[in-house]
């Protein structure tokens, strides 16, 4: 298992359900999720959390995920960890901002949960 402690950074309590319940069908890694990516981001800060991992959604309320990924670069405690881009729409237009950004890849969410775990698998 490469990563111990995956996080992920999602509005959408439905996805975290479907993500969480593919990746223990793939994984004993722990998982949190957050809904809030300001919460997050204070949690991350404050060494709350201790994520090796982090799954993030582009398209959140308050703060999108580019914003919260750029603010997390802005941290030196934080802006190692890797990250993954997990969002239902990923425009052409900012792939190549997200890798300036740092993250390390980025998936669509898939609908199937076969699907799912393949990705988790290949990942975790």
């Amino acid at each position: 298992m490469r990563y111990k402690n995956i996080l992920q950074i999602d509005d959408d309590y439905d996805d975290c359900d479907f993500f969480l319940e593919a990746l223990e069908e793939v994984s004993a890694a722990a998982y949190t999720a957050i809904h809030n990516p300001v919460q997050a981001l204070q949690k991350l800060v404050c060494k709350e959390i201790h994520p090796d991992l982090i799954f993030l959604d582009i398209n959140m309320p308050v703060m999108n995920g580019m914003e919260l990924l750029a603010e997390m670069n802005k941290k030196e405690l934080i802006k190692n960890i890797p990250v993954i881009i997990f969002s239902t729409s990923i425009p052409s237009d900012i792939e190549n901002k997200l890798q300036g950004l740092g993250a390390v890849g980025y998936y669509i969410k898939p609908n199937d949960f076969g699907t799912m775990k393949t990705i988790l698998r290949n990942i975790v």
